[in-house]
């Protein structure tokens, strides 16, 4: 809304400014570099004329302080761009090494002890934590003593600062007074660029032992030893000698030679023995077949009648323990009445062996390695005669019978294809000399099966189904089976204890046979082209037109056989006399 000039602010005398198109609050605030100022209004002076003519230049000039006037010129002061602290000072930090003083009262060797540890400060948010470095077999908990955090300096509610440290202080935390020796490089070259005066680095103190008795006091007594036990503990505790063996046990009832792994430890002498676990070997699964513990080697004379079924012997009873000259590979040891025979050894014995003792060779024997002693051979069982010969193999194999595989590529190529002949029984009954026999052979599995023609006084016929046919002589393991090369005319074929005599073929088995010729014998093509009439290149029978004679294939009288067996009345027997087998 405005108004008129001179004009009473009344009702009627206001009018709307149609010019105006922004009605919001226009900013007068701004920030730039971190810093907040007044700006000029520009856009409310142009679209509000009467504000224009209130505004005076001195008015409008105070909206845009010039940064001289506040700030000095640019050229004298330039604005820096701000970096948090958390920022400019992540990943630094001071490094001081220290030490505390430990009362030792009750140690015939030691006063006091003097505990190095490491304090870090943080610079990012000024904390500190302190660690002591881990010694390996110290006896002693050591590690993290002081987590990260920022530690007080007084009553007060102050807290440390790192100006507050310095190399040859004493810094109390925690009611532990802790003694600065020296710094790293990093915190010294910080300090020294900041102008901090660092002192001289000190060293490090020693514990301190308590000095010999008097002699008016009684002397210790100390027990002779042959070599340093602590120091053998120390150096050899995580060193194994491991020996790859054989239980001979054999020799028991229901025993077997067993693999095993025998352990020498060579920081306290000791000796285990460690099964190995076969795959559904039957056994219950006991890993260690003999605990670690000293082995002796040689029983003090009178000592023989010593339990040592319940009880450990000690250095009482036991004239001598094993040691690792007692281990060599390729001979048989002696361990709590077993023997074992070590064939090999991992790449550490070896290296110890070599270095301590290089008159003994580690060589492997030529015993068989675990590997091979776990697999053993499977005997097959002989065929019972229940199913096909791959099904009952597969019970063999696996606990879970398995589908025999198949070769898919040849079924597809033969699928549909069937290889017909005549056959007929080769029996010393002369009852059995007009039985007439059709034997298919199918390519796509190498199964045959066998069918009767009915003849007067026998019905006929399925005589065998599609099934694999094993050869006379072939083993269940390993079985050979039947194939087109062994079906020549005047071929003998056996099955399953019946004999066959092949008569004639059809003629798409001579077709197929000539196709693969390189798996197919001479012998049998020939066999078949003389059969079938088929002209050959040292024999051409021909009519007088000069045609080939062809005499009737399996086909034309199959059709009779089935017609016979469907119909089987006195005309069709009959005819189907007069058709060939």
């Amino acid at each position: 809304m405005s108004w008129n000039h001179g004009l009473p602010f009344l009702p009627g005398n206001t009018f709307r400014d149609v010019t105006k198109s922004a009605f919001h609050r226009p900013q007068t605030l701004d920030f730039k570099n971190g810093y907040a100022f007044r700006r000029k209004p520009t856009v409310g002076i142009e679209q509000d004329p009467l504000l224009s003519e209130k505004l005076i230049q001195q008015e409008i000039s105070e909206f845009s302080l010039t940064p001289d006037v506040t700030y000095g010129s640019f050229e004298q002061s330039v604005v820096e761009e701000f970096i948090p602290a958390y920022v400019a000072l992540d990943k630094k930090v001071l490094c001081y090494y220290a030490y505390f003083h430990e009362n030792i009262p009750f140690s015939a060797g030691e006063e006091f002890r003097m505990r190095p540890v490491v304090i870090n400060y943080y610079l990012e948010d000024d904390t500190m934590s302190m660690v002591e470095p881990m010694v390996e077999n110290s006896g002693m908990p050591q590690g993290k003593r002081v987590s990260r955090q920022r530690l007080p300096n007084n009553e007060h509610g102050q807290h440390y600062h790192w100006t507050d440290l310095n190399i040859g202080m004493d810094l109390e935390v925690y009611g532990f007074k802790y003694h600065i020796t020296h710094c790293d490089a990093f915190t010294k070259k910080f300090l020294e660029s900041e102008g901090f005066v660092l002192n001289d680095p000190e060293p490090m103190p020693q514990s301190k032992h308590r000095k010999n008795p008097q002699p008016s006091q009684p002397s210790a007594y100390t027990t002779p030893s042959q070599f340093d036990s602590r120091y053998q503990f120390l150096t050899m505790d995580p060193k194994v000698l491991r020996f790859f063996a054989l239980w001979e046990d054999a020799d028991s009832l229901f025993g077997d030679n067993r693999p095993v792994t025998i352990q020498y430890y060579l920081a306290d002498d000791t000796v285990g023995v460690s099964a190995v676990r076969e795959p559904n070997s039957g056994r219950d699964p006991f890993p260690i077949l003999m605990h670690r513990l000293k082995l002796p080697k040689k029983i003090k004379p009178g000592s023989e009648t010593f339990p040592s079924c319940v009880l450990e012997a000690s250095k009482a009873e036991v004239d001598e323990y094993y040691s690792p000259k007692d281990f060599h590979v390729g001979q048989t040891i002696k361990l709590m009445g077993r023997r074992f025979l070590l064939y090999d050894c991992d790449g550490f014995t070896k290296e110890y062996y070599q270095k301590n003792h290089p008159d003994m060779e580690m060589k492997p024997s030529g015993v068989p390695k675990m590997t091979d002693l776990l697999q053993e051979r499977k005997e097959v069982p002989p065929y019972n005669g229940f199913g096909s010969l791959e099904d009952s193999l597969q019970n063999c194999l696996s606990l879970i019978p398995k589908t025999p595989k198949k070769n898919v590529l040849k079924m597809l190529e033969n699928q549909h294809k069937v290889l017909r002949y005549s056959a007929r029984l080769d029996s010393q009954n002369h009852a059995d000399e007009d039985r007439c026999f059709i034997l298919s052979y199918f390519p796509s599995d190498d199964m045959i099966s066998i069918f009767e023609k009915p003849v007067p006084g026998i019905l006929g016929g399925q005589v065998l189904k599609k099934t694999h046919v094993p050869k006379p002589g072939s083993t269940a393991d390993k079985p050979e089976f039947y194939s087109p090369a062994d079906f020549a005319i005047g071929a003998t074929v056996k099955v399953f204890s019946r004999r066959f005599v092949l008569t004639n073929a059809d003629r798409f088995v001579l077709t197929y046979l000539e196709s693969s010729t390189r798996h197919i014998p001479c012998q049998t093509l020939d066999s078949l082209r003389q059969k079938l009439g088929v002209a050959t290149a040292n024999n051409q029978p021909a009519d007088q037109n000069g045609d080939d004679v062809a005499e009737p294939s399996l086909c034309e009288g199959r059709l009779d056989c089935l017609k016979s067996y469907s119909l089987p009345n006195k005309s069709q027997q009959n005819k189907s006399k007069q058709s060939p087998c």
